[in-house]
């Protein structure tokens, strides 16, 4: 069984609206959905923003679920200038930007395990680098109101990814965690917490995130309706194209 964790409705609902004989159970707070994704069980379950949300969740989706594998989809702010609006970036590796235990630590170092930054799943972030790039290429056959966000020759990227309990929309921001953590492509609020997670349970973890936003872009987003409109549209066809890849779930 796959695991799929995002941190609001928005960035779901298509894929929940796509799921087959959904059975519904909720445990701390959370409804999990059960049920067959393009015939594959999978559980579905939104954590709410922010790092405590997201590892509580993990952690029951593991304890009442046991899943193969859990993957982390949802938004995503841009940390580099390359990187753009539209664009996916799947993890390798996600970093606390908010722990700082100096001088006891070293900045960013998680206390007593020693870990700096947790790795995704090699094979797992493979695929979904493989289904990203196919999703992306014909991304005009599926989504209709991509000029509506400004987006062009959307593209996949592979790197780092930093989290924190940090809304961060100043550019000055942006290029301080970019000086600090020069590997992160992007940052957001909850992977690296569900990343710990899955590390200290041995669950191979994966990790998308849909560029919903850049330090160097003036514009104002609605990021409800981006979720609603493009990146829940983004992980039903991504997750598709995974699962032609990844034939035992």
């Amino acid at each position: 069984m796959l695991g799929i964790i995002s941190a609001m409705p928005e960035e779901i609902d298509c894929v929940l609206n796509a799921m087959t004989s959904i059975e519904t159970k909720t445990f701390g707070n959370r409804k999990f959905y059960k049920g067959f994704l393009f015939k594959r069980l999978v559980v579905v379950v939104f954590s709410n923003w922010g790092k405590v949300a997201a590892a509580t969740t993990a952690t029951q989706l593991i304890a009442k679920y046991h899943p193969k594998k859990i993957i982390f989809t949802g938004l995503a702010g841009a940390l580099q200038a390359h990187i753009n609006i539209g664009d996916v970036v799947i993890g390798t590796h996600l970093f606390q930007h908010d722990m700082d235990a100096r001088p006891l630590f070293k900045q960013f170092e998680i206390p007593i395990i020693n870990q700096i930054a947790f790795k995704t799943d090699t094979s797992l972030t493979e695929k979904l680098v493989k289904a990203s790039a196919q999703f992306l290429s014909k991304i005009n056959n599926h989504i209709t109101k991509l000029e509506d966000f400004e987006i062009i020759n959307p593209r996949a990227y592979c790197g780092g990814i930093a989290s924190g309990d940090q809304f961060i929309s100043s550019v000055s921001k942006s290029k301080q965690l970019n000086k600090a953590l020069p590997d992160a492509l992007c940052v957001e609020m909850e992977g690296a917490a569900v990343a710990q997670v899955c590390f200290d349970y041995q669950i191979p973890f994966g990790i998308i995130r849909t560029i919903s936003d850049k330090s160097q872009h003036n514009a104002p987003i609605d990021f409800k309706r981006f979720a609603d409109e493009i990146a829940s549209q983004y992980a039903l066809g991504i997750l598709k194209h995974y699962f032609d890849f990844d034939l035992i779930i």
